[in-house]
């Protein structure tokens, strides 16, 4: 009986020990390390306006549909897209009529949106939606087609929109890994600051 108890209390002080390190202080650790080194993205990666106002961040898409905003990718994620609590893409497969239509779909409304014809090519990114559902980057061949169309609705020059395009296209991770992209967000944003 002596041993049974030893070996109940071995496994209670341990499963404290183990609570306390693993579930206090390695937390507060990382956390303390994440705030000194990675603050800004630490703390969400926010896009902070000249006001104070939080508008986003840049790691997560959101739904732009005015003319004078260029529009996000397709978003599967909650039932108006971009809502972080169902963070999903559709789960249809290659062979799935319902896909196959809303691909469709997308295709003619974009085409119709940016005053393209039957015939011209239509991006990936701007009938398929990502597997998060969150992405906020859209391919620079998609912004480059949605120009046009911001820069009339706004009575800029197609060139000044392009130039914006250029200042919010990310990179590929170390010069070439993946695509370039371009945050939907930041560019819509500095869209509105420009007099």
């Amino acid at each position: 009986m002596k041993a049974l108890f030893s070996e109940i209390r071995g496994a209670i002080v341990s499963t404290f020990v183990f609570a306390v390190v693993l579930c206090g202080l390695y937390p507060v650790v990382v956390w303390g390390v994440s705030q000194v080194a990675f603050k800004h993205k630490a703390d969400g990666s926010l896009i902070v306006d000249k006001d104070g106002t939080v508008r986003g961040s840049s790691l997560l898409g959101q739904v732009f549909t005015g003319e004078k905003y260029f529009h996000s990718r397709p978003s599967a994620a909650g039932a108006f897209g971009y809502d972080g609590a169902n963070s999903s893409g559709s789960n249809l497969g290659p062979t799935s009529q319902k896909l196959n239509d809303a691909i469709k779909g997308r295709i003619a409304a974009y085409r119709t949106t940016e005053g393209l014809s039957d015939k011209d090519a239509v991006p990936a990114d701007a009938a398929t939606a990502s597997a998060s559902g969150l992405d906020p980057h859209i391919s620079v061949k998609n912004a480059e087609l949605q120009a046009a169309r911001v820069a009339k609705a706004r009575n800029l020059s197609v060139e000044k929109v392009k130039e914006l395009i250029g200042a919010s296209t990310t990179k590929p991770d170390l010069g070439f890994l993946g695509d370039a992209g371009v945050n939907v967000l930041k560019l819509n944003l500095s869209l509105d600051g420009v007099k």
